[in-house]
């Protein structure tokens, strides 16, 4: 299936290592439809800066720890995982059901997928029994912005696409900040570290935080960075020492252990040493620069533990800020579905 749904999405084949380059710029362009969430590439500053209000209001309600609300009553959510996650599904199924949707985990393990049937068909069908939203996660570039093009009546939202953007963790990365940064992005500096070439959190990172006027600078192993990486708008330094002197943040990205198998790295010591974040590291940045992570983490390698547990780690507020960020996600594009019919979030409220 995936073979077939690739075939579908590419013009041309990938040169290897291509990574967050793999995908045609067609697809990177996020659709005008507000019923749609797919990147964050090419969405304007005015549009980012209502997205992080839109999360900071929906953080002050879960905060205050009220009952579940009924603005998206009525709502039939799918998630359809077609990868495994823990994080992103979970933070989405408790966003969905704080504001009164009904939810469905779609296994794909269980599915007709295994069977033969097209991504396409199986979503159609999700269409046909009455859902509003499917959120969907693949391993091909371009799979949701390819399926919302294909779909009438039902929104997509995008948990991730291969090794494209995975938006709704950029946009938490962006509260984050906000919050560590008392609003303002111009004038500050973000550090990513470690394997941008494969890495969908760091293409939206680099989109949004260059779209509010922030700076971004990537490094990592020869073999994790992409050529010409900097035509995303970003900086690429030789070592992590150098990156991180006066950085006003600083994000380690999770490095996947098959890469260790394919020749990408020397041994998961060796990494942490030239590319881990330590302490002593972390000394280099500004005095209030924070660190961050989208997990899940490998502590001693990505992160050291008294970093990971430091007073500048900001990754469990990541993860509460995701809750938020997907409620205000799920009530934009379910409010743009029920509009043209006169139902919206105000309607379901009373």
């Amino acid at each position: 299936m995936t073979a077939m749904l690739t075939h579908s999405l590419s013009h041309a084949p990938t040169p290897t290592g291509a990574g967050i380059f793999s995908t045609p710029a067609r697809l990177d362009a996020p659709s005008a439809d507000l019923r749609h969430f797919l990147g964050l590439e090419g969405l304007s500053r005015e549009a980012l800066l209502a997205l992080i209000a839109d999360s900071i209001r929906e953080r002050s309600w879960l905060a205050q720890g009220e009952p579940n609300r009924r603005d998206l009553a009525g709502v039939t959510i799918v998630l359809a995982f077609i990868e495994d996650s823990t994080r992103t599904r979970t933070s989405f199924q408790i966003a969905a059901q704080r504001l009164g949707a009904n939810t469905v985990v779609f296994a794909s393990a269980a599915s007709s997928l295994n069977k033969g049937e097209t991504l396409l068909d199986t979503v159609r069908l999700f269409e046909a029994m009455g859902a509003a939203l499917v959120v969907v996660r693949h391993p091909s570039s371009g799979a949701p912005a390819w399926l919302a093009r294909q779909l009438t009546n039902i929104g997509v939202v995008n948990a991730g696409d291969g090794m494209h953007e995975h938006p709704t963790q950029g946009l938490l990365d962006l509260v984050t900040l906000n919050d560590a940064w008392d609003g303002c992005f111009e004038g500050r500096r973000l550090v990513i570290v470690g394997d941008i070439a494969h890495s969908r959190v760091a293409r939206s990172a680099i989109a949004g935080l260059t779209t509010l006027g922030a700076r971004v600078t990537v490094c990592g192993p020869g073999t994790l960075m992409p050529a010409d990486v900097e035509q995303l708008g970003c900086e690429v330094a030789a070592t992590l020492d150098e990156a991180l002197i006066g950085a006003d943040a600083a994000m380690a990205l999770r490095l996947q252990s098959e890469r260790m198998e394919k020749g990408l790295l020397p041994s998961l010591g060796e990494y942490a040493r030239l590319w881990g974040l330590s302490p002593r590291r972390v000394a280099l940045m500004a005095p209030h620069a924070v660190v961050m992570h989208p997990g899940p983490v490998n502590r001693g390698v990505e992160l050291a533990h008294e970093v990971a547990d430091g007073p500048r780690s900001r990754i469990l507020a990541q993860v509460a800020n995701g809750v938020a960020v997907r409620c205000a996600l799920l009530k934009r594009c379910a409010d743009a579905i029920r509009k043209p019919h006169g139902f919206t979030a105000e309607v379901a409220a009373r």
